[in-house]
């Protein structure tokens, strides 16, 4: 599977647009090459340098595996047509960039996993971690786009 983005480049800086000094919405994504069996998607990002540990800024899942795209914007808290979970800053849907003034580039990686199931049995509150877990038991496939920001 590749992801790509229309936002995004590969390892490049991420527009303060889709962080929160900006508008504070998700990037357009697109995937393809989906594997055999991919019955459903899920998107995770996620923040490995955050001071404290990884932190989880989206989770979207429950994504028909008919989909291979999901416009810019879709991570609003209302989105229709896939789920979200509950962010690291205690939000349902997408929550930018937003790294401490002063403490150098973070990465940010937009993960996509093919699952191996329609839905992934979690609890309508579920946090980004909780996705996580459960998404690494059905895991096909798993590729990932990562950018930069720093404030």
């Amino acid at each position: 599977m590749i992801l790509a983005s229309t936002d995004l480049h590969d390892q490049g800086a991420i527009p303060p647009l889709f962080s929160c000094e900006g508008e504070n919405v998700s990037p357009e994504l697109h995937w393809d090459q989906a594997p055999d069996g991919a019955r459903s998607f899920a998107i995770l990002c996620d923040d490995p340098d955050a001071p404290g540990g990884v932190w989880r800024h989206w989770a979207a899942f429950d994504i028909s595996a008919k989909i291979r795209r999901l416009p810019r914007g879709a991570g609003e808290a209302g989105a229709t047509g896939f789920r979200q979970a509950i962010n690291d800053f205690g939000e349902k849907g997408y929550g930018g960039p937003c790294p401490p003034r002063g403490r150098g580039p973070h990465r940010y990686r937009f993960r996509l996993m093919a699952l191996s199931v329609d839905k992934l049995p979690a609890r309508v509150n579920a946090r980004c971690r909780d996705v996580e877990s459960l998404a690494e038991k059905h895991v096909i496939s798993e590729c990932a786009l990562t950018g930069i920001f720093e404030r």
